[in-house]
């Protein structure tokens, strides 16, 4: 039982804050669809778009090399919501540690 919990709880099935859709959005769909899939708009503007080529999502470059997410639905699938989470802590505990390395680094100079 306790294994299925964490699961829910790291996928966010099953709970109502993982989704929402903003039908009357003057965007709503953002992106091309085939309307057959639930469409989350929970991350409006993708959480992952600062990780670059390693966001996971389809995406391609403009020829001025700006990133065009356009193609990608992964942050609006509902069954993302755990992974996009996963990655953001994973991302910030990095951030973390760099920034204390770096601390510990100029300590040791002074």
């Amino acid at each position: 039982m306790k294994n299925q919990e964490i699961t829910e709880r790291e996928t966010g099935r099953g709970r109502h804050f993982t989704f929402f859709a903003n039908k009357e959005c003057e965007y709503f769909p953002c992106h091309e669809t085939n309307g057959q899939e639930p469409f989350n708009c929970l991350f409006c503007f993708c959480p992952l778009h600062f990780l670059g080529k390693e966001c996971g999502g389809n995406f391609t470059y403009t020829e001025h090399a700006v990133k065009d997410c356009s193609a990608c639905l992964y942050p609006h699938k509902p069954e993302s919501y755990g992974d996009i989470t996963r990655r953001l802590i994973r991302a910030n505990a990095e951030e973390l540690m760099s920034i204390q390395r770096q601390a510990s680094v100029g300590e040791k100079q002074v």
